[in-house]
């Protein structure tokens, strides 16, 4: 069989971290080291880190701090036969935020699951980040490979000014550009028209929803500043206006 010139085993993983919004996630019993899955709601970190908001009353949860070993399944939730559709298994490890972390991951996680603020400061919910050890992509037939984390995560070195201007960026966007918005996924990404907001930015690219559907678009180039990003959004807003 010969490999498909078009197929990126890496933008496939980076975009379904990006992009799911729920997963299977599997534990190990506490006590036993049973297997226990159960559905999460997920976001992501800055680098694609996959970021969960759970409570110490679940039994996912007492299974993560008695034993940290985690593996998470997204998947493309496509029309049709699920299996005909993209997955990543993601194996890691999940780590409660430290306190200097935990405004970062709930600022992230409540862009894309906003309802989530009525009880993500109850004691018993905590913010938990999975340090991706691995991963093992399944996309069809003749396309099952396994990836490293450095494979998949977004490179964020000598981008501090970026990320923290992240906020401010996510603000403006969704207060002035819900246009420039519109056009990246109706014409980029080829998505239905909708009221798109941006969620997220990082050196390797933008998030955007419209209720319930994700977007990643991907820059042309790395950034690393808020005037490069500019720059490259600038630039992607022109491409998106000659398309026809």
């Amino acid at each position: 069989m010969r490999p498909d010139p078009e197929f990126d085993p890496r933008r496939v993983a980076r975009s379904l971290l990006r992009r799911r919004r729920e997963g299977a996630l599997a534990t190990l019993m506490a006590g036993t080291g049973a297997p226990y899955c159960s559905l999460v709601n997920v976001a992501t970190d800055v680098d694609g880190a996959p970021i969960l908001l759970i409570s110490r009353l679940a039994v996912h949860t007492r299974n993560v701090l008695a034993d940290p070993r985690v593996s998470l399944m997204l998947d493309e939730r496509a029309p049709g036969d699920p299996l005909q559709g993209a997955r990543i298994m993601v194996a890691g490890t999940a780590r409660e935020a430290a306190e200097s972390d935990r405004p970062r991951l709930r600022r992230r996680y409540l862009s894309v699951h906003p309802d989530a603020e009525d009880y993500a400061d109850f004691a018993d919910f905590g913010f938990f980040r999975i340090e991706i050890e691995g991963i093992h992509l399944v996309a069809g037939f003749g396309r099952i490979l396994d990836l490293a984390a450095v494979e998949v995560l977004t490179d964020l070195a000598d981008s501090g000014s970026l990320l923290a201007a992240e906020p401010d960026i996510i603000a403006h966007m969704n207060a002035e550009h819900l246009d420039a918005m519109k056009l990246y996924a109706t014409k980029l990404a080829g998505a239905a028209d909708g009221v798109w907001r941006c969620t997220g930015c990082d050196p390797g690219g933008i998030d955007l929803t419209d209720g319930c559907d994700s977007l990643r678009i991907d820059f042309p180039e790395r950034v690393t500043t808020p005037a490069a990003l500019r720059a490259v959004l600038r630039q992607m807003a022109t491409e998106a206006r000659t398309k026809p």
